[in-house]
């Protein structure tokens, strides 16, 4: 029992993990809608954007070549922590 126990331990902390952004205050983020704008005048579909619990803006949709993409920014300087493409 105390492996089963440890088993979905673990493999809920890695369904969960994503990557950290930032320790910046909210305050100091790139504003979230003029974020939004930028990266569709840049040539991005979003379908989906959050915050997530390491403090990054992720975005679920299609880039300028219309590869499906998940991507994590750093809300504080909107560059890209982490990315992935289908």
């Amino acid at each position: 029992m105390f492996n089963l126990i440890v088993f979905f331990s673990s493999f809920s902390a890695f369904v969960w993990a994503g990557p950290k952004c930032t320790d910046l205050s909210k305050e100091e983020w790139v504003n979230q809608e003029n974020f939004q704008a930028q990266l569709i005048k840049e040539g991005y579909k979003i379908k989906k954007f959050k915050v997530t619990k390491g403090n990054c803006y992720e975005i679920y949709g299609w880039n300028k070549d219309s590869e499906k993409i998940e991507i994590y920014f750093n809300p504080a300087n909107s560059k890209i922590v982490k990315q992935k493409k289908w």
